[in-house]
């Protein structure tokens, strides 16, 4: 994880920096001075800071701040593929594609950095937090931006895989299009009227004792899109916490995974122009009672 950066305000200006920062945040002052015995509290040019360093206006100040308790997600990340410029992985449930919120060492790239020892790795895309599969990071800042635009152009090629109820009266395959809207804050996005701004292929690959196993081809990127388009088709993705309906799910709770996986990523590499292609190892497991046909929404 990277280090904080802080900027001393004008009434914090002349205290000593421990206080500063014991004022900021409450309740740390035995984390912070072991911090500052580490020789981690440093300044813009590098220097090393104690608690008792007078500050000054604007001063910026590194530091790392305290990680929040997590529970453990006991899944591994699985390295798929790796050069000078990318590193491919194969991400399991329930772990964060960054950290984000509560979730920073349970987070594919603090783990990865941590794991591979580079701090220069980034994602270039992002897979939800209940969502497995292929997910592609950079190595070098250089050519991040390059493999960041393949998928915000749409150039990245993306196949999933995903577990639901079959509905015998639904014609498959079918695309599915809608305007999708996220309020910041709220887990749950919604469709509202207007130009489609999402669009997905769906297929019925075969069916497993009632329920289906699907193909699921994304031509845009949308949040939840894939989740939202199934459960419109009256096929919500099982394992789903959030469509149709919200519940919830204690975060040490591992029983009942999301059944979406990206199971395959391709694209023509931007630097050199090879063709790339990465699949994922990992196998979605259908619940334990069969369903039922899900009939008609």
């Amino acid at each position: 994880m990277d280090p904080t950066r802080l900027v001393i305000a004008a009434e914090e200006s002349g205290r000593a920096l421990g206080d500063v920062l014991e004022a900021r945040f409450p309740g740390t002052g035995t984390y912070l001075a072991a911090e500052f015995a580490a020789g981690s509290v440093v300044s813009a040019d590098g220097a090393v800071l104690a608690a008792a360093t007078p500050v000054a206006d604007r001063m910026p100040v590194w530091l790392y701040r305290r990680l929040p308790e997590e529970v453990e997600v006991p899944f591994a990340v699985r390295v798929l593929y790796r050069d000078e410029r990318i590193v491919v992985v194969d991400k399991p449930h329930y772990l964060a594609t960054m950290p984000r919120g509560a979730r920073v060492v349970q987070s594919v790239l603090v783990r990865l950095r941590r794991e591979l020892d580079d701090p220069r790795l980034a994602p270039a895309h992002r897979l939800d937090r209940l969502t497995a599969g292929v997910l592609l990071f950079t190595v070098d800042p250089a050519v991040r931006g390059a493999y960041q635009q393949l998928f915000a152009s749409g150039r990245a090629r993306k196949e999933y895989e995903a577990l639901a109820p079959v509905r015998s009266d639904l014609e498959l395959p079918t695309v599915v299009r809608s305007r999708i809207a996220k309020t910041p804050g709220i887990m749950r996005a919604y469709e509202v009227d207007g130009e489609p701004n999402s669009e997905s292929r769906i297929e019925l690959v075969e069916t497993l004792g009632g329920y289906g196993r699907y193909r699921l081809l994304p031509r845009t990127g949308k949040t939840h899109q894939l989740r939202m388009h199934m459960c419109g088709l009256g096929i919500p993705i099982i394992g789903d916490p959030l469509y149709p309906e919200q519940r919830r799910v204690d975060d040490a709770d591992f029983s009942d995974p999301l059944r979406l996986l990206a199971r395959r990523l391709a694209f023509t590499d931007p630097v050199d122009g090879t063709e790339r292609e990465f699949v994922s190892l990992r196998a979605l497991d259908p619940p334990q009672v069969p369903a039922v046909d899900a009939g008609t929404p």
